[in-house]
């Protein structure tokens, strides 16, 4: 039988093949194994492998049947204990009989490390493996933290204190995070954030997607990160109106209107805020708007549905009491949890552990001594990024659309600054890469929008209470990335100024990246901030050449939108036509 030989070669990957393992499986020409069933078996036993890696070695199967390989160890075990249909492999087969003859002892020592786990059948153990929830203290089998899921309470239906009276009546307080992210499948404990008021964080397959709280808006899946950026803004009575320039779809703009709401019931506000949310896609437009509804917040939501943040006149009268900008704007999304995660599988060694077989016969002697040396490997990623032409070439690809998406960041983010009332920004994104990050932050800073309109970062002192103590603050990747000139002591404030969350860590967040600026109200500007023409809408999105540091016209051009250009032309056409007319 080929598929197993083939699984194992396609691991080994004497090419040096690059790319995610589903690529190369999908990609190879020349296999006779359904490609499908080598995913699924590759996939499947490197979830089996923690387990299946001790038990291989506490039977001495490797030190007896010299024939076998540890990768080919992993799979042949797995099917013969994990999987329902067994060995894919006629009765005779070599690599089928080899393990047939050791079936017994390794049943046995699967059993011994279920039980040990904690799992009183094998269902139960499949369940935990399917759902990441193998853990060191169900006596040692894996520790894998997992993600928590985070739960908003949206304070303009419900309150904290209501819902953990009702919907989370079952379950148990814990004072740690780790206690949420080490938890076992099943577990209702609940842990409230000391970060962000009015979050919980739950075990990571808690499922409350059924549950009438979640669908009547009374809480929202919300990753924790996510919520800093409205946090941060600290929004007060006298900040007037905010924008939310990236709308969809609609965490972050709900967030903002419970904030929003609780200021205006606890404090006299001088006039009833609005936030005005853009959302440029109109079918992201929809789902924006309800999640505007299903949480109540329409009546301090309007929505500018079809509307791009960057085709608005920051001089317009609508305009005029906007105080406080929150963007998030497209990214790379390389912070999103479960984006890049590579797979990996856990090799046995070739010596049997402590209590494992001790049949003392030549055969066996002989085995052990004539086994591979490389067969020890510990670990393996089944999910590569070097190797191949194709995979370079993708990198660079991926370097020019950060490039793009930098670009595209720090146009948005000196527009923002160019509303005449505004006095604070946030700008964040899902991205871990410093491109997109302190780079944008650091452009924003020297660009004529921000030193004209006295902008500047606020300062980790001057930050909310929550947010002023998170530890993790900004970096660079490489220097290459700032790509302009920073003395050491102003890249040490920007630094220290920019919140860094990173994902697998003991926060439980994803990777993620906000930073805040302030406007120095005792500045004037130097000249008053230019309205935007047509033109300039057109050739830079109304910002100034010398902002770019290095980027070039055309991928300026390319930022902007055919439906952007129509809109921005359409009045010059409709007055061509009235001339006409006369």
């Amino acid at each position: 039988m080929s598929l197993y030989y083939e699984a194992a070669a396609l691991l080994a990957n004497p090419d040096k093949t690059g790319g995610s393992l589903k690529s190369r499986v999908y990609k190879k020409k020349d296999l006779k194994s359904s490609p499908a069933q080598l995913f699924a078996l590759l996939t499947e036993s490197a979830k089996w492998s923690v387990v299946l890696k001790g038990v291989v070695e506490r039977s001495g199967l490797l030190a007896a049947e010299r024939k076998l390989t540890p990768v080919l160890a992993i799979l042949l075990t797995h099917d013969l204990l994990a999987s329902k249909r067994g060995i894919a492999a006629p009765t005779n087969h070599v690599l089928k009989l080899a393990l047939e003859r050791h079936k017994a002892r390794l049943a046995a020592e699967f059993s011994k490390a279920r039980i040990q786990g904690g799992y009183a059948t094998l269902q139960a153990l499949r369940e935990a493996i399917e759902n990441g929830q193998l853990n060191e203290e169900e006596r040692g089998i894996q520790h894998t933290a997992q993600h928590p899921r985070w739960v908003r309470v949206n304070t303009l239906k419900s309150t904290l204190e209501a819902q953990i009276r009702t919907t989370f009546k079952d379950f148990a307080k814990v004072d740690g995070l780790g206690q949420i992210t080490s938890a076992s499948r099943g577990s209702k404990i609940y842990y409230v954030d000391n970060n962000i008021p009015d979050l919980l964080a739950l075990p990571s397959k808690t499922d409350l997607s059924k549950n009438l709280a979640y669908l009547r808006g009374e809480i929202i899946f919300q990753d924790k990160a996510s919520c800093f950026p409205a946090h941060l803004l600290h929004i007060q009575p006298q900040d007037g109106d905010v924008i939310d320039g990236c709308a969809a779809p609609g965490n972050k703009t709900t967030h903002l209107a419970a904030i929003v709401q609780n200021q205006i019931h606890s404090e006299l506000w001088p006039s009833p805020p609005k936030i005005i949310a853009f959302e440029k896609d109109k079918t992201r437009a929809l789902t924006l708007k309800k999640m505007v509804e299903l949480a109540s917040a329409h009546e301090v939501v309007h929505i500018k549905a079809g509307r791009d943040f960057l085709a608005s006149r920051p001089d317009e009268r609508e305009f005029a009491n906007v105080g406080v900008i929150l963007l998030d704007p497209s990214c790379s999304g390389s912070g999103i949890v479960g984006r890049d995660d590579t797979t990996t599988m856990h090799l046995p060694s070739a010596t049997p552990t402590e209590g494992g077989a001790a049949n003392k016969d030549k055969k066996r002697k002989r085995a052990k001594s004539t086994h591979q040396p490389n067969n020890s490997t510990a670990v393996i990623n089944l999910d590569l990024e070097d190797a191949s032409a194709e995979e370079t070439a993708a990198q660079d690809r991926n370097i020019d659309r950060l490039a793009s998406l930098a670009a595209f960041q720090l146009r948005i983010l000196t527009h923002a600054m160019r509303f005449p009332n505004a006095r604070k920004i946030s700008y964040s994104t899902c991205s871990i890469h410093s491109e997109e990050n302190e780079a944008v932050v650091v452009r924003a800073l020297r660009s004529p929008a921000a030193k004209e309109n006295g902008w500047e970062l606020l300062k980790r002192q001057d930050q909310v209470a929550g947010l002023r103590n998170w530890e993790r603050r900004g970096w660079l990747s490489n220097d290459k990335s700032w790509d302009i000139d920073v003395s050491e002591e102003e890249k040490d404030a920007v630094l220290d100024a920019c919140i860094r969350c990173d994902k697998g860590t003991g926060d439980g967040t994803m990777g993620f990246f906000v930073a805040a600026f302030v406007r120095d109200s005792s500045l004037e500007p130097e000249q008053p901030t230019p309205a935007r023409t047509k033109d300039t809408e057109i050739t830079s999105g109304g910002v100034d050449e010398e902002e770019w540091n290095g980027f070039s016209d055309d991928e300026d051009l390319a930022l902007v939108t055919k439906d952007n250009i129509s809109a921005q032309t359409e009045p010059s056409g409709r007055k061509k036509k009235q001339r006409r007319r006369k």
